[in-house]
């Protein structure tokens, strides 16, 4: 006779648990479309731009692991995704020792003097992003024609600049959408922001593709839906207002949702488990919080792109919405409530 025990033990009770580098690996899986995409549109720029990228984020990570005395950590695919997202917030004719330092910026500036993943207060690569943006200002907004017809046979001499020598562009360059409208009021359709037709980072490319691999990571609950959505919510809620006060002065609700590096800002930056709000309403406040300066910096700043500063902005104010927004402790009141 088969007898049957019954274990009691006290919480937490855990049926199973989804690892750092299975949640890593699969942001990878919902980047790669993304990234396929970026080179598909950009040609071989983008991909050296890339591989660039994620070899100089992992590659910086073990050698400071090593430096340091520690196990090299890169097998938790956390570098290959800061690597993955540096690069796609760089144009695709962008030279490639800057993509490489602003790489050792990212691991080391953004995440290893912090004590490394789970520590990290401010998005790696938006740091590498910020500091190459104000060290190489002309480069960082110097942009290529998109479905170039000579984009997988030929690369811009700009991309294969040597280091400390000031990148030359071959070819044709315009203005991105945000800044062909900011200053000379000219607006582009809804569709080819849409399918990426259109200049910009390497990043700035299909946000049907980005909405595609945000979804599969909130299915997968690797992703707090709450904070895409009251991001791209308080956009569209701003700008649409602003939109109906004044039509030929502001740009449309959709326009602002669709252009600029925003849709890969809200699903795959902004989301950072680390640098995000713990409790649901905290990712919320974090959300609009990051929205509203989106629109105030691309309608009234000096700059036509602004989700860069207000994630970074909204990753430093993070830590003070958890203190503010506490969940009641079960069992008591709100009043004498204490973590």
């Amino acid at each position: 006779m088969l007898s049957k025990t019954l274990n009691i033990s006290t919480s937490p009770h855990i049926r199973s648990g989804t690892s750092t580098s299975v949640i890593m690996k699969n942001v990878v899986f919902a980047l790669i479309p993304i990234a396929a995409y970026a080179v598909y549109a950009f040609g071989l720029g983008a991909l050296f731009v890339l591989a660039t990228a994620v070899i100089s984020c992992v590659a910086t990570e073990h050698v400071l692991c090593k430096l340091s005395g520690k196990e090299s950590t890169i097998s938790d695919w956390s570098a290959v995704i800061t690597g993955l997202l540096l690069g796609l917030t760089l144009p695709p004719i962008f030279p490639l020792w800057m993509t490489f330092l602003g790489g050792i910026v990212a691991i080391a500036l953004g995440k290893f003097a912090f004590g490394g993943l789970g520590y990290n207060v401010f998005n790696p690569a938006l740091v590498g992003r910020a500091v190459l943006q104000a060290a190489f200002p002309v480069a960082i907004t110097t942009w290529s024609e998109v479905l170039s017809n000579h984009r997988f046979s030929t690369i811009s001499s700009s991309v294969l600049t040597l280091p400390f020598y000031e990148p030359v562009v071959d070819g044709n360059s315009g203005a991105t959408p945000l800044s062909a409208f900011k200053f000379d009021q000219v607006s582009v359709s809804i569709s080819d922001l849409a399918f990426g037709l259109t200049s910009g980072s390497t990043g700035e490319t299909s946000a049907i593709v980005i909405i595609i691999g945000g979804i599969y990571l909130i299915v997968r609950k690797m992703m707090n839906w709450r904070i895409p959505i009251s991001i791209l919510g308080s956009v569209y809620a701003l700008s649409g207002i602003l939109y109906l006060i004044d039509n030929q002065l502001y740009p449309s609700p959709n326009f602002m949702l669709f252009s600029g590096g925003l849709m890969l800002g809200a699903f795959f930056m902004a989301s950072d488990m680390v640098g995000s709000p713990i409790t649901s309403c905290g990712v919320i406040i974090y959300g609009v919080f990051i929205g509203v300066v989106v629109v105030v910096i691309r309608i009234w700043g000096g700059l036509p792109e602004g989700v860069m500063y207000a994630i970074l902005l909204g990753n430093a104010l993070s830590p003070q919405i958890d203190k503010l927004i506490k969940p009641r402790v079960y069992g008591t009141s709100k009043s004498n409530s204490k973590l």
